[in-house]
């Protein structure tokens, strides 16, 4: 996702309050006028849109380890994304689900104790070029969780490639970003032209939708994503429909009329929850009736606070898992509120720098080697990189608010 930089249901992502679903996963509730909404995983897909089992997560990677490892004072990871402004929420929960995975570590192994240094971009591909330079500079910082945002991430891989530091992405979906020749940039989930197709195949093949209208925003991942999805709906995208926003945009009434106009089976959009939000609710309050469809930049709990009660029966897709139970609860007894989008990925990928710490590698370039050649389960998914940096293996999660 992120280009700032989860089925024939809308997917949001609940509010505070944590509830356990029967399937062994964790729904997060949002109020806010939309009762006691919460966001349910319905189904993993792959490419052809095709229900697949998820993942067992009993054999998942422990940050824990052995509880023996030993490592130097001032061992540090570092975290880039936004941790304030109008998408917020996606870095913090990314952030947060880092911090829960090296807390644990810390604990069992009081030989070393691993920090984390956050920093926050804001999302802005501006800002992060002036941030991701001081984490290169720091030469305590020897593995980064992010950046979280494509365009952010987009803007700043030249010079992470160029410092040797291995990043992992816990967020940043834009096919384009494996594709520069960077060689230290790895990506923890699917990326959109997996994302884009599988949506688009369960769209049409579960859920039967016949007419989508498309509307994007003008971030990298907005685009990327819209073009990827379209592509995958073939005849069932109308061109009448499709349509344009931009990040910062409030007031979507010329949009709502010619969506209204059209009267489609279901609106796609492609962007983030600061924009989908309020463009859901006006889509409703224009009486239309098509199911809102929104990806993981949508996918998050401040989508189902900020739309009300217009985020029930939306849908919405993520490349990332939902939470299990077990990590739901530590997840919300450490960090006070119920993890979201994101957070699983950032836990696996800060328990993968932390065993290779634990390995005894502790530069630049022997933790980079670590990551080129893991491969091992996690609680999102089976992780192994080619040579691109991406998962051997990618599929995508629906969800739905009820």
């Amino acid at each position: 996702m992120l280009a700032l930089g989860a089925a024939a249901v809308l997917v949001l992502t609940g509010c505070s309050s944590k509830t356990t679903t029967s399937s062994g996963g964790s729904e997060t509730s949002g109020s806010s006028g939309a009762g006691a909404l919460s966001i349910q995983p319905v189904t993993q897909v792959d490419s052809n849109g095709k229900p697949v089992a998820a993942t067992d997560t009993a054999k998942a990677a422990d940050p824990a380890d052995t509880g023996k490892a030993t490592c130097p004072a001032g061992t540090t990871l570092a975290f880039a994304g936004a941790l304030t402004g109008s998408n917020a929420a996606l870095g913090i929960n990314i952030a947060d689900g880092a911090k829960l995975a090296l807390d644990q570590h810390n604990k069992a192994n009081p030989g070393c104790k691993i920090e984390l240094k956050t920093f926050d971009t804001e999302g802005d591909p501006q800002k992060a070029t002036g941030v991701i330079p001081q984490i290169v500079a720091d030469k305590s910082v020897i593995g980064l969780i992010g950046p979280a945002f494509s365009g952010e991430t987009k803007a700043t891989g030249k010079i992470l490639s160029d410092g040797g530091l291995v990043s992992v992405t816990a967020s940043a979906t834009n096919a384009t970003l494996t594709q520069n020749g960077w060689t230290s940039f790895f990506r923890g989930l699917a990326n959109d032209d997996v994302q884009g197709p599988s949506v688009a195949k369960y769209l049409v093949g579960s859920a039967g939708y016949k007419k989508v209208c498309v509307v994007q925003d003008n971030s990298d991942y907005g685009t990327g994503l819209a073009k990827s999805v379209t592509e995958g709906l073939g005849a069932a995208a109308d061109p009448a429909c499709a349509a344009s926003v931009k990040a910062g945009d409030k007031d979507f009434s010329a949009t709502v009329t010619k969506i209204a106009a059209a009267n489609p089976d279901a609106v796609f959009y492609s962007g983030y929850y600061a924009e989908g939000a309020p463009f859901a609710a006006q889509l409703k309050s224009g009486g239309v009736k098509a199911v809102f469809v929104g990806p993981d930049g949508v996918n998050d709990p401040e989508f189902v606070k900020q739309a009300g009660s217009a985020a029930k029966g939306a849908t919405l897709t993520c490349p990332c898992g939902p939470a299990p139970d077990k990590f739901a609860k530590d997840y919300t007894a450490f960090n006070n509120q119920a993890p979201g989008v994101y957070s699983v990925e950032a836990y696996d990928i800060a328990t993968i720098l932390a065993k290779g710490i634990d390995a005894g590698k502790l530069t630049r370039p022997d933790l980079l080697d670590y990551v080129k050649n893991y491969e091992g389960d996690g609680l999102g998914r089976h992780y192994k990189w080619n040579a691109n940096g991406e998962l051997s293996s990618a599929l995508i999660w629906i969800y739905t608010v009820k």
